[in-house]
């Protein structure tokens, strides 16, 4: 029987931690319910956003090049200012599109360049590219930053059977009352079109009372001009007087 009983007792493993969980069942049972308030605690006082703004150094080139094919825009645009952006120190990766009258490079820097220096890097090698690109190109090469927090969080669509106006002052009512909110930086609204006056003219009637265009150009312009009319000094009250002409 005795060698039995010392058999079982060497067969018997004491864990440390498990029995001194065992034997102090009310310390760790405090320790615990302390661990999960400051869990709770810390949790409900840790900032928190439902759209945090993300910084990813994203530098954008777009050049428009009218009448050209996707390979000419290739080889007259994309190549001679990929070969220069490519100098700049820090990128990470860089996609060129060639399409159609259009050339769009997008140069993504490592996350330790700051994205002030990386637009300025982009721009200075887009300038010393401008030598050998077409002379005849309409416009400069836009160069910008994309700003993922400039892209719309929300869109909100309206849609009701009246008229356009009417429909487009619902819309800005509703875009003043938006911008109200303190988390909001910007709204604007799409799809409705501006107003305009058109201006039929008779050209045999403009050539014989020897009337250019530019004639009702700067008859319009100062017709929908706001002026300043002075002082009017009434019942002791002076007032500013102005003459309305929008």
């Amino acid at each position: 029987m005795s060698d039995n009983k010392k058999n079982e007792k060497e067969l018997v493993r004491d864990f440390g931690p498990s029995s001194f969980s065992v034997d102090n069942r009310t310390s760790i049972f405090i320790l615990t319910l302390m661990i999960m308030i400051g869990g709770f605690l810390s949790y409900n006082s840790m900032p928190q956003e439902n759209f945090p703004e993300i910084v990813i150094p994203k530098i954008y080139v777009g050049t428009t090049y009218p009448g050209n094919s996707p390979v000419d825009i290739e080889n007259l645009i994309t190549r001679p200012l990929e070969q220069e952006i490519n100098s700049v120190t820090g990128i990470k990766k860089l996609t060129s599109t060639s399409v159609q009258d259009y050339s769009t490079i997008v140069v993504e820097f490592n996350p330790d360049i700051e994205v002030n220096k990386a637009l300025q890097d982009v721009k200075d090698a887009v300038d010393k590219a401008k030598s050998e690109l077409p002379t005849d190109l309409d416009k400069e090469p836009n160069i910008f930053e994309m700003n993922f927090s400039e892209f719309p969080i929300m869109n909100i669509n309206l849609l009701a059977d009246m008229k356009m106006d009417v429909l487009k002052d619902h819309a800005e009512f509703l875009q003043d009352e938006i911008e109200k909110l303190p988390e909001i930086s910007e709204v604007d609204i799409k799809g409705a079109p501006e107003k305009e006056v058109k201006i039929m003219v008779d050209v045999y009637k403009m050539n014989a009372m020897d009337i250019a265009f530019s004639d009702i150009e700067s008859a319009i312009q100062q017709e929908n001009v706001t002026i300043s009319g002075g002082d009017l000094l009434s019942d002791g009250f002076r007032r500013n007087i102005r003459v309305v002409g929008e």
